[in-house]
């Protein structure tokens, strides 16, 4: 794989989708934050089910404290790991009131000091909340980076580190989100929709599919 590739291969992501968006539903950033946290080894659809009667009574620090944790988790019940989940963001919700006056904080120490958020969720807010060209590397984009060639490594944060340096800066601020659809979708795990695929004549991938 090499620059020229690499360029052709987000020319074609941005034609197919000018403006690719998080399939997560949100409407600021500290619901993002929390929409995120939940969607943990759990689906976007399965979030949004949750979120979208969540977030009309409770959608800020404060409203999720006043809920409490008992109070919370009958709204998230029906997602996996809701036990420890609900525990994080009560215990993230308590921090952002007491150290950041209820607001999200823009910057990658603060929002992974938080309970329950890592580097991928914190790259996440980043991105799609405050605009920051950073890249979230999941197992999808992990997947697609390796096996396209675009930037393969041994680990997500290689991963991340090399599509950092790779992509070229027009397209680093949507990249996370064409990589994550394109896996979802096209690049799927067990057996990659090559037929279908708007990449593939540009792709490292040995053994194609006619699907």
């Amino acid at each position: 794989m090499n620059n020229q590739k690499r360029q052709i291969i987000f020319e074609r992501l941005r034609a197919e989708n000018p403006e690719p968006k998080t399939e997560l539903n949100y409407t600021t950033p500290f619901e993002l934050l929390i929409a995120v946290v939940l969607s943990a080894q759990a689906t976007d659809k399965g979030v949004n089910k949750a979120t979208d009667k969540l977030y009309p009574v409770a959608n800020t620090p404060e409203a999720i404290l006043a809920l409490g944790l008992e109070g919370l988790k009958q709204y998230i019940k029906t997602i996996g790991l809701y036990n420890s989940k609900a525990e994080n963001v009560i215990k993230a919700c308590r921090i952002l009131v007491d150290k950041h006056g209820g607001e999200v904080p823009q910057d990658r120490e603060s929002l992974e000091a938080l309970p329950g958020v890592g580097r991928k969720t914190a790259n996440v807010v980043l991105n799609t909340a405050f605009g920051q060209p950073t890249i979230a590397v999941d197992t999808h984009i992990f997947r697609v980076s390796n096996r396209t060639g675009i930037a393969p490594g041994k680990d997500v944060v290689e991963v991340e580190k090399k599509l950092l340096r790779m992509v070229p800066k027009e397209f680093r601020l949507d990249a996370h989100h064409w990589l994550i659809l394109h896996g979802r979708y096209i690049c799927v795990a067990r057996k990659p929709r090559c037929g279908a695929c708007i990449i593939s004549d540009l792709c490292d991938f040995k053994e194609k599919t006619e699907i």
